[in-house]
Order: C-alpha cells, then sequence, then structure tokens
C-alpha cells in the first residue's frame, strides 16, 4: 500500500527546521564554545554553509527519486543493497540518535519541573510521538508547523532584546584556541543540521516534489543558518565566557540574565518547542528508513506494511520508538559525536550517489532539480566531509563502526538472500566495459517513480503498451515485406494462419491508407473471437514504405482487437494521435537507445489520458 502524499512546502520547512533548531542550539553551544571561545558563531555559520553545498545533492536526489527511505533509496540504487543496507542503517540509527538527544532535553526540562524521573518521562515521551506518528504523517506535520511557529518567534523576542543588552568586550579574546578549532569544531556541531535529511526520508508523502522539496529545504537550511548565527552572537554578548563554557542550558541562562525569570521561562519554553519538534521529526522520518529495507527485502517485509487505515508503517515507527529509547542510555557527548559522524557518512555518500547517476547515463534519471558545479560541488563535499569525520575522533568512528556491523549482519545473514535489483555503478560499467551487464529493472523502477512524481494516473492504453511487442527494424523496408513480419506476429499471438493475417493487412491498407503521415502509420484490423486486444510497436530508423509519399515512415502503431472492443479501438486511436502530436516526438522515438526506452518515453508522455 502506498503512503499518503499530504506535504506541502511549509511542511517541509518545519519539518526540516524544527529537526535542526533544538538541542543543536539550546544544549550543544556551551560545548562548542569550549572549544572555540566567542568565534563559536563562526563554527555554526560554516556548518550551515556546508549544509548548504551538501544538501543541493540530497535535493537532487530527492526530485528524481521521492521515495521513502531517502539518502538509504539513493545509496541502493546507486551503489547496489550492500552499501544501501549499511547507509540505510546508518541513517536510521542517526536520526533516532538525534532524536534521542531531543527526548533527553525534554525530559531533563520534566525533571526540574516535576522531578519525575528521566528515563521514565522519556519513554512516556516516546509513546507519545509514536502514537502520534501512528495517526498520519498529515496530523503529525501539522503539529509540527504549530510547533516551528511558536519557536522561531520566541528566537525572534530572544534576538530583538537581547541585541542591545550585549557587552561586547565578551568578543575580545575572539578564537582563543586558534583559527584550527573554529573549523574543527564544525564536524562537532554538524549534527545541528542533521534535519535536513529527514525531509529525504519522507519524500514519498510529499505534494509536488519537483517544487515543494527544494524550496522547503533551502530556504530551511538558509533561516536555521541564520537564526543560529545571531542567537549565537547575542548569547555571547549577553553571558560571561567561563560561565557559557559549562552551561548545558547557554541559551536560557542569557535569557535570565536580561529578561530575569520571565525570560528564562520564556526560552525554556522554546526548548521544550524545540526538543519536541526534533523528536516528532526524528520518528516520523526515522521510521521510513526500515520501512524503505522492508520494501527492498533487507529486513522482513511485515515491517513495511502500511496500515489501510491510518496510511502510515505502524511496525516500522514503533521499532524506531524502542531504538530511541535504548539510545538514551548513551553518555550526552557519545551521541553527538556518533550522530554527527553518520550524518557526516550520509551526506559523502548522497554526493557520491549523484557523481555515479549521472555517469551512469541513466535516461530515467531525470532529477527536477541539478545541483550547480557538478562534479565540483560533490567532490568538495566528499573531500571535507570526509576530513570532519576523521576529526571526530576514534571513538566516533568506532561507533559508526558497530552500526555499520549491524548493517552488514542483516544483510549477509537475511537481505543477500531476499533482495533483487540492479543499481546504477553496473549501468556505468556497463559504459565502461560490457553493454550486456544490466537488464532494464532499474530504468523501469524509475518509470514508475517518474510517473508517481509527476501525477500520471496509467490509462488503459499505458497498460496496453507495457504488454507490447516492440520491434526495431534495421534498414529500409518496402510495405509487403513489414506486413508479413507484422503477419508472423499477430499469427502467433492468435493463433490463425499467418497468410490470412498477410491478406487482412494487406486489404485495410488498400482501403484506406494508415499513414496519418509521413513519420507515423496506424494499421488496425478487427479479428474474430472475444475480448481480445493487443498492440505492436514498431520503429525503422531508414522508413517503412507505405506509399510513394510517405515512403519513410519511421513509427507504426498496429494494433489487433475483436468487435466488442471497438470503443477501446477508437479511445486507442486517439491515444495515439495525442502521443505523437507531442513536442520532440519523432526526435525522441529516434533517439531511444533501445525498445525498452521507446516503451518508457511512451508512457512517460504528457498526452491526454482517458481515464474510466
Amino acid at each position: 500500500m502506498e503512503l499518503k502524499k499530504g506535504l506541502t512546502s511549509i511542511d517541509v520547512f518545519c519539518i526540516a527546521t524544527g529537526s535542526m533548531i533544538s538541542s543543536g542550539i539550546f544544549i550543544l553551544p556551551g560545548l562548542a564554545f569550549s572549544r572555540t571561545g566567542p568565534a563559536v558563531f563562526v563554527s555554526y555559520f560554516f556548518a550551515g554553509i556546508l549544509a548548504l553545498i551538501g544538501i543541493m545533492s540530497v535535493i537532487e536526489l530527492s526530485t528524481a527519486m521521492p521515495k521513502a527511505g531517502g539518502d538509504y533509496y539513493f545509496v541502493y540504487r546507486s551503489l547496489g543493497p550492500l552499501i544501501g543496507t549499511i547507509s540505510g542503517f546508518l541513517s536510521w540509527f542517526a536520526l533516532s540518535l538525534k532524536s534521542a538527544f531531543a527526548i533527553f532535553g525534554i525530559a531533563e526540562l520534566v525533571y526540574l519541573i516535576s522531578g519525575i524521573n528521566v528515563l521514565v518521562s522519556s519513554i512516556l515521551i516516546c509513546f507519545f510521538f509514536i502514537l502520534l506518528n501512528i495517526v498520519g504523517i498529515k496530523e503529525s506535520a501539522k503539529f509540527q508547523v504549530l510547533l516551528v511557529v511558536g519557536l522561531l518567534s520566541l528566537m525572534v523576542l530572544y534576538i530583538v532584546l537581547g541585541l542591545p543588552k550585549m557587552n561586547f568586550s565578551h568578543f575580545e579574546s575572539f578564537a582563543p584556541h586558534g583559527i584550527n578549532s573554529i573549523f574543527a569544531t564544525v564536524g562537532f556541531i554538524f549534527i545541528s543540521f542533521g534535519g535536513l535529511l529527514k525531509v529525504a526520508s519522507v519524500s514519498e508523502e510529499i505534494k509536488n516534489p519537483k517544487k515543494n522539496i527544494p524550496l522547503g529545504m533551502i530556504t530551511s537550511v538558509i533561516v536555521v543558518t541564520i537564526f543560529y548565527s545571531l542567537v549565537l552572537v547575542v548569547t555571547t554578548g549577553i553571558l560571561k565566557p567561563d560561565l557559557f563554557s559549562s552551561s548545558l542550558t547557554p541559551i536560557a541562562d542569557a535569557a535570565r540574565v536580561f529578561m530575569g525569570t520571565p525570560g528564562f521561562l520564556v526560552i525554556s519554553v522554546a526548548a521544550l518547542l524545540a526538543f519536541i519538534t526534533t523528536a516528532n521529526a526524528g520518528i516520523m522520518a526515522g521510521s521510513r528508513y526500515p520501512l524503505a529495507l522492508g520494501r527492498d527485502n533487507l529486513l522482513p517485509p511485515i515491517i513495511s506494511k502500511v496500515n489501510k487505515k491510518f496510511k502510515t508503517p505502524i511496525m516500522s515507527i514503533i521499532i524506531t520508538g524502542v531504538f530511541i529509547i535504548i539510545a538514551l542510555l548513551l553518555p550526552l557527548e557519545m551521541l553527538i559525536k556518533a550522530a554527527s559522524t553518520v550524518i557526516l557518512t550520509s551526506y559523502v555518500l548522497t554526493s557520491t550517489c549523484v557523481i555515479i547517476l549521472r555517469e551512469s547515463k541513466l535516461k530515467h534519471y531525470k532529477p527536477s532539480f541539478k545541483t550547480p558545479f557538478y562534479p565540483w560541488m560533490q567532490i568538495t563535499v566528499i573531500i571535507i566531509f570526509t576530513f570532519f569525520i576523521i576529526d571526530l575522533g576514534l571513538q566516533a568512528i568506532e561507533i559508526s563502526l558497530l552500526f555499520l556491523l549491524i548493517g552488514l549482519g542483516f544483510y549477509f545473514f537475511y537481505g543477500k538472500y531476499k533482495s533483487k535489483g540492479e543499481y546504477a555503478l553496473i549501468h556505468l560499467l556497463k559504459r565502461i566495459a560490457d553493454e550486456r551487464i544490466t537488464e532494464h529493472l532499474l530504468e523501469s523502477e524509475f518509470r514508475e517513480v517518474l510517473m508517481d512524481r509527476d501525477n500520471i494516473t496509467p490509462d488503459k492504453f499505458d497498460k496496453l503498451v507495457q504488454n507490447a511487442r516492440i520491434l526495431d527494424l534495421k534498414g529500409k523496408v518496402m510495405l509487403d515485406h513489414f506486413f508479413e513480419k507484422i503477419a508472423e506476429v499477430i499469427s502467433n499471438e492468435i493463433n490463425v494462419d499467418k497468410n490470412r493475417v498477410f491478406s487482412m493487412l494487406k486489404h485495410r491498407q488498400e482501403d484506406s491508407n494508415t499513414a496519418i503521415s509521413t513519420f507515423v502509420a496506424i494499421p488496425h484490423i478487427i479479428i474474430e473471437g472475444n475480448d481480445r486486444f493487443f498492440l505492436i510497436m514498431v520503429r525503422c530508423k531508414q522508413g517503412i514504405t507505405f506509399t510513394q509519399k510517405e515512403e519513410a515512415i519511421k513509427a507504426v502503431f498496429v494494433f489487433v482487437g475483436t468487435k466488442e472492443n471497438r470503443l477501446f479501438h477508437l479511445r486507442t486511436l486517439a491515444s495515439i494521435a495525442t502521443l505523437v502530436q507531442q513536442k520532440d516526438f519523432e526526435k525522441n522515438w529516434l533517439d531511444a537507445e533501445n525498445i525498452n526506452y521507446l516503451r518508457d518515453m511512451v508512457l512517460l508522455s504528457n498526452r491526454k489520458r482517458f481515464i474510466t
């Protein structure tokens, strides 16, 4: 069962924004300040620029393949099931760890207010988000929009009231740990921008993904980068350096300084809203990874089952919620480093995917948004982000390797024997080495994705085309020789003597010329029997001689049907007429690489469809 498409560009913006603005700004700055000093806002600004550069590849892939699982789906289709399984588990773990980070923040606030044990409240909070996401993504997204509007409003209030109260002497020792510390901290805080990946994982549920994904994601990273930088400038100017570096709630502490207890409470509410948006978006997006893995048989298919009533993957949501609860047992700094490492790895892999997909020359890889400055932007991301991964240290890499081994285990003991599919790397190798390596499986899958993305609802003619016999004739062909070939195909299909079929085709042509232009002909005959109708599509680049006027017919649509299908007979004629009138039909017909691409060209056309 398909997931429900209900998300708009506002929802995309709020999912990305809400999942970024949380612990990354309300807890992490104190730890970051201890590494950089007053230059901490520069680290956040550079991280935002890198996130914008890195997300370009994710946007390109998301508009080409808006499917649940986001970066996992891209990696599988680019690098194969082994790397895809590892990527899927790593991304799932990363988003779950980031959500655990947010739930940790909520539980701490609950503890300060009520004294309830942090672990107990964390479990209860997780249950709430699990239930909310089971009810439906649209309901969860509406909740997210309200929270993000409230959060951004409170942050604007903080910036406006805090700017006049700043003490600029706090900036005098701007980079006490050296310039290198500013750039090294970028990798440490990159978890603050991890929410961008969450949009890719729910892209299948976005309406008009060609427009809404780029608009929502690019706007979100720009807005969040500006907010992060301004909030940290204000905080640095308000809090004394020793207090800032030792605080786990620096924004709330700064608000207390210039707004008193009411300010502390207001920012505590903002922090609570931020943690809630991140936790909600985390379960929403993270649960789509097991769903996608299950669809590809890399996990048991029951995990990918979508509830008929709510149109949500209940099993996948529950598993993700349970993992988040387990992740709460990790130490805070280890949690940050591990999540940042995995998120950085995801950006490296998605940039690699864009290079492989473009160089494989798959005709149905058609992103509506293309990353500028290809391939230099992808190469830049791969080099810089790899450096940040190494700089985060051995402990973070070890945790990531543990997750990697879990993914490998699932692949070798389960997915390897269950999953079947093509991937772009094979097509790239095909270009380099052997044309016979691939079939048309990946292109067919991409064709279905494009039809779904562009809201193409197949009609009866599309189904006819999917089952049609397609011939690609070589050299110039005379009409009688052409009819002999067609008669043989029809004879095998309906078990009628081919000479009789040849006579019917000849008689139909003599009765009325079936060439409708100098490029296209539509021979069609009525046969005896019940409920039979089939299509043969023929290309002949050198041309078929129908008459002296139409001596180079290059596209022929032969259809054969019984009498009771006369209405469909007429609709088929109309469908072909609208098809051949499409812009660039003749060029696309001649340029199609083989018969598979001829079929796909017809199925992906923007012709008028007769839906009954």
